[in-house]
């Protein structure tokens, strides 16, 4: 079978684009098949990817009547700062799989449409160059500290305003679906804010009786000892990404991190972890009303970006769908992405008699459409 012909990303946005989801449709016309599965498949046989796919299905906005929204907005203060919105682009990984430009064009539409950028690690080009005027900064432990130190450093420096330690992921997991699709990463596609650092692991677990996963791949995990590490030095706020368990929040939050972003990693750590949503109004109720949380995790649309902000997050962060609107229509494909992402928030909160961010929080406009079998 020959390879489908792809197109060149667009200089305008495609007529055919309704709805901020439409951009995930569009995105096999403009991703080679490998790229396009190794962006959106997860690890495993991807049944946590399926998770945050089905979660938000299980849940109906109700509308309400009579409602004065004509002050209405979707301001928001985080972590001490303001932002026009709740919406935030997510920290993915190598953005030049889906566009040439990469990071910059991310940020250039993160510009254009008041949104803050949560920059990753994994960046295609410099922290210091890819840089959104709203920025934030996902940061992994590096096996040296001088090295995780140093990049923390250079982050400051360039003016991020938060550290986001992602802690769920010290074990990469199989993507079946890329490898199945025989994925490899592009040559120019480089891991460039990593360049002159240690990235080897520290295993072990060759001795006799060992693990190599107890005694090896785990060995290098975080720690609780590396958080209070990375509090001590930075003046930042630090928020931890990828916390699942209630208990997990309430120790983090004691601890004296400033926010905790509810994941799965988009199904790309442990395969069969449960949705996010599926467990974010738990982790709310642990940490109480006033504890920063942001959701993360298969946001394709402003109702599912409501339904989060319902069932007890900040604000969300939107990951996959970055990409897909970047392979199509690079800096202006996401800059659009973005805004009907917040007319449809716009319109579930109009609707729904919530004139702000704020009145949506609780839960109380949400019904649930279907439940596990007992």
């Amino acid at each position: 079978m020959s390879a489908p012909t792809l197109s060149p990303p667009l200089n305008a946005i495609p007529a055919d684009i309704r709805n901020a989801q439409d951009y995930a449709a569009l995105a096999p016309h403009f991703l080679p098949p490998s790229h396009l599965a190794y962006i959106s498949g997860g690890s495993g046989y991807g049944h946590s990817v399926a998770a945050n796919a089905t979660a938000f299905g299980q849940w109906a906005i109700t509308p309400r009547l009579l409602r004065d929204v004509g002050h209405g907005h979707t301001r928001i203060t985080l972590a001490g700062e303001a932002y026009a919105h709740p919406l935030f682009l997510a920290p993915v990984g190598f953005h030049k799989l889906a566009h040439a430009n990469g990071e910059l064009d991310s940020a250039c539409a993160a510009d254009a449409t008041d949104t803050c950028m949560i920059a990753s690690t994994q960046s295609t080009f410099p922290l210091e160059e890819a840089v959104a005027q709203q920025r934030w900064f996902q940061l992994y432990l590096l096996p040296r500290r001088d090295d995780t130190l140093h990049l923390l450093r250079r982050a400051e420096a360039a003016g991020y305003r938060a550290i986001v330690l992602t802690l769920d992921a010290p074990i990469q997991v199989v993507n079946r679906r890329a490898q199945a699709a025989q994925f490899q990463m592009p040559a120019g596609c480089v891991n460039v804010n990593l360049r002159g650092y240690d990235t080897t692991p520290r295993f072990a677990g060759n001795g006799p009786g060992e693990s190599r996963f107890f005694q090896g791949a785990m060995r290098g995990a975080p720690s609780w000892d590396d958080i209070r590490w990375i509090m001590r030095e930075t003046k930042l706020p630090v928020w931890v990404k990828g916390v699942l368990h209630p208990d997990d929040a309430v120790a983090l939050r004691d601890a004296g991190v400033s926010g905790i972003a509810v994941s799965n990693h988009g199904g790309r750590s442990l395969d069969g972890a449960p949705s996010g949503l599926d467990v974010l109004p738990a982790v709310r109720a642990a940490v109480g009303a006033d504890f920063p949380l942001m959701y993360d995790g298969g946001i394709l649309s402003g109702s599912d970006a409501f339904k989060a902000l319902a069932l007890g997050a900040n604000a969300v962060a939107i990951g996959r769908l970055q990409l897909y609107a970047l392979s199509v229509a690079g800096a202006l494909g996401v800059a659009h992405m973005l805004k009907l992402l917040r007319e449809e928030l716009e319109i579930c909160m109009a609707m729904a008699g919530c004139a702000t961010v704020g009145e949506i929080n609780g839960g109380a406009l949400l019904r649930q459409t279907r439940r596990d079998a007992a």
